[in-house]
């Protein structure tokens, strides 16, 4: 909405247009009228609206044609004052005043006009019967007003619809000729009633319509105030109500109705709450607030927004089948003003047989665009209403910006929920592979898909110790020479070579040493297409022995040529060197040989499960903890058994580290 509105008087000489505005300011008709008067500024806290109001006014004993045209071009909007009992000054409105004002605006931002006929206190007939066929000639005119400077009468309604005609011009939303809502405000309207459908049943019911109503009015409807509502509906619509609520037809015939009884502030007021400005485009301020990210930081979801997301999810995904076929998706994205997500998406994130989205996959398309483009994540948002449903002050409340990287490294320890993982390799070494693989897709499937639709991402959640996390692989162009910091900046490096392919680990060597070895983040060397033969690389040093120079792990063994989905340990361990990269982890086998892999199984014990569901339920029975609170033995026993257990445990790994 507008800061401010600015409205010029304009007619022929001697009609009354500085009487008008000193009757409106001293509230009393002037003795001694001045050929001009000064611009006046009427503060907000005294206006309808609560908006500074200039009122300016032309006389041409005392102003230019040029001075004219300078104010009509800085004007809001234009009053046309004619005199009641003057026919000539009425006849001018058409042959002189709107038509200079037409040549001098824009046909694209054509200034609302307001015909105001004064003296009415001169004459006992209207003329209205003159104007109106003015009125419907031309589309600008918003109303007209008869008023009297000398007996003050209809002096401040005049500015008042003059204010109304910037603030709320009807233009935008209705049609006179065709007596219908425009197309533009159809399409903002339809979005707002899908937004407000929270059940995407297509019709607004009782709780939908009071949150509608306490959204944009700050007041709930009383029920009898709702039955009355539908029952205007129902009597000029046969399928406005549905079921007791409201349909979408419904719904854009009261705003229709709003706006022919001029209550079209209404609709404005409705509008301006879901984000649109006067043109009904959604404000750059609404889609984009600032959110402030300092280096090395990142960004992500936080609970409210999967709160939200999921919300969403459910709401669209019709069948319960927790996965959005291609009509749902299309069905979510209905108030967006373009299709967000191409196909590459069901190449980004885990689907299903069918190859549609899953939940899990919905959520990690979410984390992935709020973590590369929180910029984009907050214009989605937006359309979404996620401000509007969850009465927030913008959608940067649903943004977590993480902390320093560095302050992570130095405490040892993070708070962030995405970790990103560079996946670099020569051309061909099985990187997209390693990619598909995570999203769960064996290389039967990887071959069904289409060249265009391949994604350079992948994301998905993994679990470290009993914490879900998501890792964000990320496939780099093999050019080395062009990459840059932000090419470069990850949480975790994966160095892909294919065990066939005699030259591919030159390919890793080399990037190891341009970008990594002194570099404090973790890499991992991966030997792709390990059930292939392995053959001698030509390189100065063998995969293992490069590994073991530079104090990396083994390379790994990895195939996604299985019958069953790829195995996804190797993705849980990178997750875990992202999380911790100042601990070296002892190996990233799975022999359960080793002193990690035991106590890693020792973990996962199902002994160990019980105990902890036990322990659980104990505390969650009230009546079992007030008994055991009372009974001293029982914090002796418990005391005495984790004892045995972490002196046991630690004994254990001891020995075992001892052995190797």
């Amino acid at each position: 909405m507008r800061k401010d509105v600015r409205i010029l008087l304009v007619g022929e000489p001697k009609v009354g247009k500085t009487s008008l505005i000193m009757s409106l300011v001293s509230e009393e008709f002037p003795d001694e009228v001045p050929l001009r008067a000064e611009e006046i500024t009427i503060p907000a806290d005294v206006t309808p609206e609560r908006v500074p109001t200039h009122i300016v006014d032309y006389s041409e004993a005392e102003q230019s044609d040029e001075q004219l045209y300078q104010e009509i071009s800085k004007a809001n909007v234009i009053c046309i004052v004619y005199s009641v009992n003057n026919k000539k000054s009425i006849e001018k409105v058409t042959s002189h005043w709107i038509p200079l004002i037409n040549d001098r605006t824009d046909k694209d931002s054509r200034v609302p006009l307001i015909l105001v006929g004064n003296k009415s206190d001169l004459v006992e007939h209207s003329s209205m019967e003159t104007i109106l066929p003015i009125m419907n000639q031309y589309q600008d005119i918003e109303t007209c007003v008869e008023c009297s400077a000398k007996n003050l009468k209809n002096i401040s309604e005049l500015f008042y619809y003059a204010q109304k005609a910037v603030l709320h011009p009807t233009g935008p939303l209705y049609c006179p000729e065709e007596k219908e809502l425009k197309p533009s405000c159809i399409k903002a309207l339809t979005r707002i009633f899908k937004v407000s459908d929270l059940d995407n049943d297509g019709i607004l019911n009782d709780n939908e319509l009071n949150f509608f109503q306490r959204t944009c009015f700050n007041t709930p409807l009383a029920p009898q105030a709702l039955e009355d509502v539908k029952n205007v509906v129902r009597r000029n619509m046969l399928d406005g109500v549905k079921d007791n609520g409201l349909t979408l037809k419904g719904f854009l015939f009261l705003h229709t109705l709003f706006i022919q009884r001029g209550r079209h502030e209404t609709t404005w007021t409705v509008l301006r709450r879901f984000g649109y400005d006067d043109d009904l485009e959604l404000t750059q301020e609404y889609l984009f607030p600032i959110v402030k990210i300092p280096p090395d930081c990142t960004t992500e979801l936080n609970h409210n927004a999967y709160l939200f997301l999921q919300s969403v999810f459910d709401k669209h995904d019709k069948d319960r089948d927790c996965a959005l076929s291609p009509e749902e998706v299309r069905d979510l994205f209905k108030v967006f003003p373009y299709m967000p997500w191409g196909p590459d998406v069901n190449n980004t994130v885990c689907t299903n047989e069918q190859g549609w989205i899953t939940y899990q996959g919905y959520l990690s398309q979410w984390t992935l665009t709020t973590y590369l483009d929180v910029q984009r994540s907050l214009e989605y948002l937006g359309y979404l209403g996620y401000s509007i449903i969850y009465e927030q002050e913008s959608q940067a409340a649903a943004i977590t910006v993480t902390r320093n990287k560095r302050i992570d490294l130095q405490k040892k320890q993070t708070q962030r929920s995405v970790f990103r993982c560079n996946v670099l390799g020569a051309r061909n070494c099985g990187k997209s592979g390693f990619l598909q693989a995570f999203l769960g897709k064996n290389l039967q499937r990887q071959r069904r898909i289409r060249e265009d639709h391949k994604s350079l991402y992948a994301i998905s959640t993994t679990y470290v110790y009993g914490q879900e996390k998501y890792l964000l692989l990320h496939e780099v162009m093999p050019d080395l020479d062009s990459l840059t910091d932000v090419d470069l900046a990850c949480d975790v490096v994966c160095l892909v070579y294919d065990v066939n392919d005699p030259r591919s680990f030159e390919f890793c060597a080399k990037a190891f040493k341009q970008y990594f070895i002194d570099s404090k983040t973790p890499c991992v060397v991966i030997a792709a297409k390990s059930d292939l033969h392995e053959i001698r690389q030509h390189s100065s040093l063998s995969p293992h022995d490069f590994c073991r120079k530079h104090k990396l792990h083994p390379p790994q063994p990895f195939t996604c040529n299985t019958s069953e989905a790829p195995n996804k340990d190797v993705f849980t361990r990178l997750t875990t060197m992202a999380m911790y990269p100042h601990i070296r982890l002892r190996c990233m086998c799975a022999c359960n040989k080793c002193a990690y892999c035991l106590c890693q199984n020792l973990l996962k014990l199902e002994l160990l499960r019980n105990v902890k569901a036990q322990l659980h339920r104990a505390v969650q029975n009230r009546h079992m903890a007030q008994a055991d609170l009372k009974n001293s033995t029982f914090w002796l026993r418990a005391s005495v058994g984790a004892t045995v257990f972490a002196v046991l445990g630690f004994a254990m790994y001891r020995a075992l580290l001892k052995q190797r």
